[in-house]
């Protein structure tokens, strides 16, 4: 049965079928322990000593015997609700059972209302009633035991819930009810188990015998069948009612002597130990509960933000390649458009688009894998080679800027193991940036882009430009993510370029530019470390650029790139 299956497997996460742990075994133990000492150092040596009567302690007493096990006996049904269990719903009485015969237990007692009990049943009632309810109880506790490890399709119910918990609720009360009348009709012809209202009469030991030993069955049973916090716990209040009524019944059972008041205490603490594990495993799962809920929320939110991050560089970096795409295709019809059509020209155009739309292809890709962290594409590289390929990319828009472009490369650098497509993007994001920051700002314009080894191996690529720089309060924060100076920026491009470095296990800095500009750095790690060869220095002119303006910067920006964070 498919439902049976569910309700197996969700048992594992209810607090009634957890595993105990070893602290909360010891807690056991010691509670146990400190009950034996109450016995043998006040039920053995001062059971018998004479108290005098309080008048207020039954009441208290059987308040908080009541309120204690009818909020037990909600918790234990609600957990049968969930699960089904004939066995949770036996103890679920069991607690019920104390609970409402608590309440003709105390209206019998002599002296508490009037001084022959409120419903006038004789001398008997009282002490049959509270045998009855210290027998029932462990035979309930009995029934648990033996059911919770039946057959799996015979210890489920499979019917209304609500039908289930009523019936258990009816015939829990009927038998107080039935239990109370039969007692208290037959109160004279009972056996007399007190001799007066104070003294027990000599058939009270044999009697007491019958809810000790049933205490005893129902806790070594328990110890047989263990299995979850509610048997180790169940098995202690059980040790606790045995315990209770070996300090009321023996060695001088009496009413208001040491061992009666002793044993009543033991009861209540007894009787609580469940309702106060319940509600800490309650309190400690609803704790659970409350942190896997916001983890779900954080894990929704983080993967909102990466569907979001994920879109946002995709329109980000798609812009180049599109914008490129746009400016072959107008080429491409003009070049139609002539007459005679330039069809060489025109195809070149076309040819360029294609070459685009691959690499479009490939940066959306990148992305994705970016995303994923996987890093199956990474292959050997030269830096040097991929930061002619980007400047070759990018020709349109230095030539549309007048921007003059200088590259310092050495004859050789060490290669890199790295994504081609991510790391290109990185050089087009920082060298575009470059371009936009030196378009609104006046002065000479140059793009210088040096490509050195490190002291550790790797290689360094500096993009410098002499546009208007970097206000001293961006650059904390310019690498992160929706920070944008920009008017029409979106806050990606250097979030992601950062992150592609990082993920290459690289560095990416910025620095300002003498006299004005900024530099960015990136730092890869080399494939094969190699000796660096002497720079030698290139100039290119961006068509239609100013030939004076390709030129060396002054020799102050030429320092050896040393390592910044």
């Amino acid at each position: 049965m498919i439902g049976t299956a569910a309700v197996l497997e969700e048992q594992d996460f209810i607090l009634s079928s957890l595993a105990p742990g070893p602290g909360q075994k010891r807690l056991a133990l010691a509670v146990v322990a400190v009950l034996f000492v109450v016995l043998f150092a006040v039920a053995a040596p001062l059971a018998g000593v004479q108290l005098p009567r309080v008048a207020a302690f039954i009441p208290i007493y059987a308040t908080a015997m009541f309120v204690n096990d009818m909020i037990t006996a909600l918790l234990l049904f609600a957990q049968f609700s969930l699960l089904r269990s004939l066995a949770l719903l036996a103890i679920s009485c069991g607690y019920l059972f104390t609970a409402l015969i608590l309440i003709p237990w105390m209206l019998t007692f002599p002296g508490v209302i009037t001084p022959t009990g409120l419903l006038g049943a004789g001398l008997q009632s009282t002490a049959w009633l509270h045998i009855i309810w210290h027998a029932g109880f462990p035979m309930l506790v009995l029934a648990y035991a033996l059911v919770k490890d039946g057959d799996p399709t015979k210890r489920l119910w499979t019917g209304s819930v609500r039908a289930a918990i009523l019936a258990g609720v009816g015939a829990t009360a009927g038998v107080v009810i039935a239990a109370t009348y039969l007692v208290t009709a037959a109160d004279a012809r009972l056996p007399a188990l007190m001799r007066d209202n104070l003294q027990f009469a000599p058939l009270w030991r044999y009697v007491a015998a019958i809810p000790f030993f049933l205490s005893v069955a129902a806790g070594a049973t328990l110890w047989l069948r263990r299995r979850s916090v509610l048997d180790l716990w169940l098995m202690v209040v059980m040790c606790g009612g045995a315990i209770e009524m070996v300090m009321i019944g023996y060695p001088n059972p009496a009413r208001y002597s040491m061992g009666w008041y002793s044993g009543r205490v033991v009861g209540v603490l007894s009787g609580s130990l469940v309702l106060v594990v319940l509600l800490y495993e309650i309190t400690t799962l609803y704790a659970r509960l409350l942190r896997a809920v916001a983890a779900q929320r954080q894990e929704r939110a983080a993967r909102l933000m990466t569907g979001e991050a994920v879109s946002a560089s995709i329109a980000h970096e798609i812009r180049q390649p599109l914008a490129a795409m746009t400016a072959s295709a107008a080429a491409g019809r003009r070049w139609l458009n002539r007459q005679p059509p330039d069809a060489a020209e025109a195809i070149a155009a076309f040819e360029a688009i294609l070459a685009t739309g691959r690499r479009a292809s490939a940066l959306i890709e990148s992305i994705r894998a970016m995303f994923r962290k996987d890093l199956a594409t990474r292959i050997s590289l030269d830096m040097t080679e991929l930061v002619m390929e980007v400047l070759e990319l990018l020709e349109v828009e230095l030539r549309e800027h007048r921007i003059a472009v200088r590259v310092e490369a050495p004859d050789q650098t060490p290669r890199v193991s790295g994504d081609r497509v991510q790391l290109q993007q990185v050089l087009i994001n920082l060298i575009s940036n470059a371009i936009e920051a030196m378009a609104g700002a006046d002065g000479r314009r140059e793009l210088r882009v040096r490509s050195e080894t490190h002291e550790t191996g790797g290689v360094v690529i500096s993009v410098a430009d002499t546009g208007l720089g970097i206000a001293p309060a961006d650059a904390d924060q310019i690498f992160n993510a929706a920070f944008t100076t920009k008017r029409r920026g979106m806050g990606m491009g250097l979030s992601i370029c950062r992150s592609i470095v990082e993920a290459h296990d690289g560095q990416l800095w910025v620095t300002g530019n003498r006299p004005h500009g900024a530099v960015f750095q990136l730092l890869i790690p080399a494939d094969t470390p190699r000796r660096e060869a002497p720079a030698k220095a290139q100039d290119v002119r961006a068509p239609g650029g100013d030939p004076a303006a390709a030129r060396a910067l002054d020799d102050g920006s030429r320092n050896s790139i040393s390592r910044q964070n």
